[in-house]
C-alpha cells in the first residue's frame, strides 16, 4: 500500500501537478551547470560505489560501538545514521537556505524524509520477503509516537509556508528532545535477528 501511494505521489508531482513544484524562473542568479548529462552520471556511479562501502564499514562498526559506548542499537539507528548518512543532504538544504531558496531547502528536507517512510521502507520489506530474509515495518509504541509528534511538529512548522528563526530553534530543540528519547529508550534490535 505504500509503495502504491508512493507511485500515486510521484505522478502527481512529475505528471499531473508538474506546475506545482517548477520554479518561477524569475531568478536573476541562474548558474551554468559544472557537469554535462554523462559526467554527472560517472559522478553519480563512483560515488555510489563509495558510499556503499562507507555504509558497509559504518554498519559492520555499530556492533562494535553499541558494546563498547553502551548506546543502545534504537539511538544509533535512528538518530546517528540518519545524521551521518544524510550529511550531504544536509549540506545542500543549508546551502540553499543559505541563498534564500526555501522550496528547494524544503524539497530536500521533506522529500528525503517522505522518501524513506513512504518507499524506501516498504521496498526492503517486500525485498526482504523477495530473498527469503522476513522483514516487517513493526515499530514499539515509543518509536509511533515518536514519529507521530515529528510528522504533526513538520506540519505545524510549514502550515502558513512562511518561517523565521525562532521557528528553527524550536524545530532542533524538538530534535534534541526526540534524540534524547531515542538515548534513554533501551529496546535492542535483536528481536528482529534470530
Amino acid at each position: 500500500l505504500l509503495l502504491m501511494i508512493y507511485g500515486v505521489f510521484l505522478y502527481f508531482q512529475l505528471v499531473t501537478h508538474r506546475h506545482m513544484y517548477e520554479e518561477d524562473g524569475d531568478d536573476d542568479d541562474d548558474e551554468e551547470p559544472v557537469l554535462g548529462f554523462w559526467g554527472g552520471v560517472f559522478w553519480l556511479g563512483v560515488l555510489t560505489v563509495f558510499i556503499s562501502v562507507l555504509s558497509e564499514i559504518m554498519v559492520d562498526a555499530i556492533e562494535g560501538t553499541v558494546t563498547h559506548w553502551g548506546v543502545s542499537e534504537l539511538f544509533i539507528g535512528a538518530i546517528i545514521i540518519p545524521i551521518v548518512g544524510n550529511a550531504a543532504e544536509h549540506a545542500s538544504a543549508l546551502m540553499f537556505a543559505y541563498r534564500n531558496k526555501l522550496d528547494i531547502t524544503l524539497g530536500v528536507a521533506v522529500g528525503s524524509a517522505v522518501q524513506i517512510s513512504v518507499m524506501a521502507l516498504p521496498f526492503c520489506v517486500v525485498l526482504g520477503w523477495a530473498i527469503g530474509c522476513p522483514l516487517d515495518l513493526t515499530f514499539s509504541l515509543f518509536e509511533v509516537i515518536s514519529y507521530t509528534l515529528t510528522v504533526l511538529i513538520v506540519a505545524a512548522a510549514l502550515q502558513d509556508g512562511k518561517t523565521h528563526w525562532l521557528m528553527g530553534i524550536i524545530l532542533v530543540a524538538a530534535y534534541i528532545v526526540i534524540g534524547a528519547g531515542f538515548w534513554v529508550q533501551k529496546s535492542g534490535l535483536g528481536h528482529l535477528y534470530p
